[in-house]
């Protein structure tokens, strides 16, 4: 209760000699305190939201608008052909000469203020229209023609100065509907090789039926809302797609991310925890603040920022029908599992961050915490890993109150969850069966000890390795990608001292991490078990194999003038013929961020050419007709991956007339087959170094492992990659372990040997 008594400013109380007042000058310096913060982050955000709103113009180009104008004013030429005049006749002023003077200074000011006014809107809309422009992506680099030059020039000329994280997003196009029949005839090329003749032609006939008939009334309403919302696709492809699933999130939607695995940084396990925990704040709070700097192609174009903006104090809540996304504005708070126990940890001490060295100090009080777990309490984030509805029905009785309401609380409301393992994970070259269990620990760990609805669960392991657990709604894999290389960046700047503590010496005496309580009945627990015996029963069915490849890497690619995502696709395609004996329908996810709100589309990269390059290889056609083949598919990948960027995709479009078809309550058989066929291949390459801060030619052992997924059909694969250097390329292979012809172990070995063979075609021998 200390605490409490503490946390109040004044009291008193009333005697017969009068009142007896008693105040609290530390809770009250506490209140003051906390109401200066409060009201700098208004300020702060309300700067940057002029400095957004004006950009690409700058308050300074305001000043200079006035002055210019003022200049000229003064030499007597009216710059305004009379309407400083106008607007000096509706100023009031005293009929004297000083006064009218004055008046005269206010009319010219308020005249260059709309100057500058039109100026920002016009260099907004000039901007809008520039960034519109994506020929550039298709032109072959050192080959740039005269139009993209300009154009690079006007974009750099008029782009803007320092922009802030969100300043281009009142810039950036919308999303453009595709034309109809485009997306119909490129859905139709991308399956007619995968079909027998006499299947394709009965799917043509539908596609020709849907073109001409429901298909132009469902694009209709599709323009309609282009014009309307500002992403046609995302708000549907975030409700359908992930929050209205009723099945298991964990395996089947969330992800993972590794560690760098080539360099082992501290074994104390608190103290790994504390740095990178400090260095995730330090960059949450660049993103509200707006610091981070926007990703530019090519320095030049940038990326949308919109998916920033839920990265911490994000939860998913649980709903009968849908699930929803809830993110707090603000959280001094994060949650901790260990040993079946939550704790909630405060990370402020009077108005700052907690540094390492103090954070260090919490964290091993909860290692060395050796209470048991309260009932029920152990599993409870089973409920999270299991089906939507049962967890959403406990939910709303038996947490909707009382204590486990304030406890769960604390675990959603925070700015993310950490867990700490009592496993170490590790890669060692001698034993590769280590890294899957490390990426079996990240994906679904005990099926319990992750909170699988939290934006993202940092884990630690009980070596000092680290990796992550993200849930997938809220945006896609590249932002935790770029948040674990500001973490890198800052390890590298702070380190550990000899014996593996976090450097520095503590500033306060550290708050004490608060053990959350619950009062779980039987009924309750019932529910938490029937979950994770679904958890467990996914877990088992996962076969997970991560394989570091350092044969070679996109060093060499470079060298075959090919593009390193495309000779990796062909060598999928490659493998997945000598593993099945077919070819299949593939999925590869490409982003389409050059559009405001943007988040992915699908690159259909099984193409007749890869197709046909993949035989000739696997044939022993001579080396050069399979160089020609290669070649020839690598340029179609290319061509469907800029289409999907520039928003020419097929399946985004697709999926939206189908919702559209839903909506009016009209059967389309043309969209139930098209959305219907499997992606027994679904693939995915994890971005690697996509802002300035880490040098991996200065430290190339600090080159990530990557991430991945769970397959995403029964009896398919799910392959991510990353391209972590010259020499390196980690794969993350998974499928099911029921299903009785997919096997991951073997897939990597095929996929070795694969890309092994399309090394050998190059050499001179």
């Amino acid at each position: 209760m200390a605490e409490a008594h503490s946390a109040v400013a004044f009291s008193f109380t009333v005697t017969p000699d009068g009142y007896d007042v008693r105040i609290n000058h530390e809770a009250l310096k506490a209140v003051w305190e906390s109401g200066v913060v409060s009201w700098k982050k208004r300020i702060g955000k309300l700067k940057n939201n002029i400095h957004n709103g004006v950009f690409p113009a700058s308050l300074y180009s305001w000043l200079i608008v006035v002055t210019i104008v003022l200049a000229v004013q003064l030499v007597s030429y009216d710059p305004s052909f009379g309407f400083i005049q106008l607007i000096h006749l509706h100023i009031p002023y005293v009929n004297s000469a000083s006064s009218s003077l004055l008046g005269l200074y206010i009319s010219t000011i308020v005249f260059g203020t709309l100057i500058w006014i039109a100026k920002f809107l016009v260099l907004k809309y000039l901007l809008k229209l520039l960034l519109s422009y994506h020929k550039w992506i298709y032109e072959v680099h050192g080959r740039t023609s005269f139009t993209t030059k300009l154009w690079f020039t006007l974009i750099k000329l008029y782009g803007g100065r320092k922009p802030l994280l969100m300043s281009y997003q009142a810039s950036i196009p919308k999303l453009p509907v595709p034309d109809l029949r485009s997306s119909v005839n490129n859905y139709l090329n991308s399956v007619q090789h995968l079909m027998p003749a006499e299947k394709y032609k009965e799917v043509e006939t539908l596609a020709d039926d849907f073109c001409k008939g429901v298909g132009k009334k469902f694009q209709r309403y599709l323009i309609l809302k282009s014009w309307w919302a500002t992403n046609y696709v995302s708000d549907w492809w975030e409700e359908y797609i992930y929050l209205r699933g009723r099945s298991p999130i964990m395996i089947n939607s969330n992800y993972y991310g590794l560690d760098a695995l080539l360099v082992h940084n501290t074994s104390v396990q608190a103290a790994r925890a504390a740095n990178l925990i400090y260095a995730m704040l330090m960059y949450r709070r660049e993103v509200d603040r707006e610091e981070l700097r926007p990703i530019l192609i090519n320095n030049v174009v940038p990326l949308c920022s919109a998916q920033y903006e839920r990265q911490f104090n994000t939860t998913r809540i649980p709903g009968i029908e849908t699930d929803k996304l809830v993110h707090f504005k603000e959280s001094n708070h994060i949650t901790v599992y260990h040993k079946g126990r939550y704790f909630k940890v405060l990370i402020k001490h009077k108005q700052r961050f907690l540094k390492p060295a103090e954070l260090e100090i919490i964290f091993q009080k909860i290692l060395d915490d050796n209470s048991a777990p309260m009932e029920g309490e152990e599993h409870l984030a089973a409920l999270t890993a299991g089906e939507r509805i049962p967890w959403a029905k406990a939910r709303q009785e038996y947490f909707n109150h009382g204590k486990n309401k304030t406890s769960l609380d604390a675990i959603e409301k925070a700015a993310f969850c950490v867990t700490f393992d009592t496993e170490p994970q590790e890669y060692d070259p001698k034993d590769p069966s280590k890294l899957d269990r490390y990426g079996k620990a990240m994906i679904h760990g005990k099926g319990y000890d992750r909170w699988f609805d939290k934006s993202f669960t940092f884990v630690v392991c009980s070596n000092g390795q680290i990796g992550f657990n993200a849930e997938h709604s809220w945006a896609d894999a590249p932002l935790m990608a770029q948040t674990w290389e500001a973490c890198q960046q800052h390890e590298l700047r702070h380190g550990y001292d000899e014996k593996g503590h976090c450097l520095g010496t503590p500033e306060c005496e550290p708050p004490h991490p608060i053990r959350l309580h619950w009062e779980i009945p039987t009924p309750c627990i019932d529910v938490i078990e029937s979950s994770f015996q679904v958890a467990t029963k996914l877990m088992n069915d996962l076969d997970l194999h991560i394989m570091m490849f350092t044969e070679f890497g996109k060093g060499f690619v470079k060298t075959c003038k090919v593009s390193p995502d495309a000779f990796i696709q062909a060598a999928l395609q490659l493998t997945y013929y000598r593993m099945e004996n077919k070819f299949c329908l593939t999925y590869e996810s490409s982003m389409t961020r050059l559009f405001r709100e943007g988040r992915t589309e699908t690159v259909r990269s099984c193409t007749a050419e890869v197709c046909n390059f993949a035989l000739a290889l696997n044939e022993g056609k001579p080396k050069s007709e399979c160089i020609k083949l290669l070649n020839k598919a690598a340029e179609t990948h290319q061509k469907l991956y800029r289409d999907t960027m520039t928003g020419r995709g097929v399946d985004r479009h697709l999926f939206c007339l189908y919702v559209v078809s839903k909506y009016l309550d009209i059967e389309s058989p043309f969209l139930s087959k098209a959305l219907s066929e499997p992606w027994k291949l679904s693939t995915s390459q994890t971005p690697h170094q996509q802002t300035d801060r880490l040098d991996l030619n200065k430290y190339p052992d600090r080159i990530c492992g990557g991430g991945g997924f769970g397959p995403v059909t029964d009896d398919g694969y799910g392959v991510s990659y990353i391209i972590a250097g010259e020499d390196t390329i980690f794969f993350h292979i998974s499928c099911k372990v029921s299903c009785p012809h997919t096997d991951s172990h073997k897939f990597g070995a095929t996929l070795k040997k694969s890309l092994c063979d399309m090394r050998e075609m190059f050499s001179k021998n």
